[in-house]
């Protein structure tokens, strides 16, 4: 099996949920680091991690041949954290609304609601060779 990539900045991993707690660590070793407060570093870490598993499960439909890349910057007023995938992206219009009585009781749809629920801001673009990027901002 593949090894994740490190960068200075963030980390690749193959589309497979054995490498979410690589993620989780990485992150979570670097927000460490740059003082960030554990309260913080546990939210972001939720929404990354809930991210993450979009990527690989809906963005790269577990095709561990592709990757999914997140990078982050930290500054005094915020922390950064962009997650992208290698798939055909995602048309937000056609992402149903959790909150609606017909989805209630289903098992997924519920990611970006969790999502912002954890970040102040979330956007979500077209990746720079395809794919899905979303960034999340936390405010500090």
């Amino acid at each position: 099996m593949s090894k994740p990539k490190l960068f200075p900045d963030g980390i690749a991993i193959p589309s497979s949920t054995d490498y979410l707690a690589d993620v989780d660590q990485f992150l979570e070793d670097k927000f460490t680091e740059a003082g960030i407060d554990p309260s913080t570093i546990a939210d972001v870490a939720i929404a990354v991690s809930e991210l993450v598993n979009n990527a690989i499960v809906h963005g790269n439909g577990s095709d561990i041949s592709r990757e999914v890349e997140v990078r982050f910057s930290i500054s005094a007023a915020e922390v950064r954290v962009t997650v992208c995938d290698q798939g055909k992206g995602v048309d937000l219009h056609r992402v149903r609304n959790p909150l609606d009585d017909d989805n209630l009781l289903k098992e997924v749809g519920r990611g970006l609601f969790i999502v912002r629920n954890f970040v102040d801001d979330v956007s979500v673009t077209r990746g720079p060779s395809g794919g899905t990027c979303v960034e999340i901002v936390k405010k500090l």
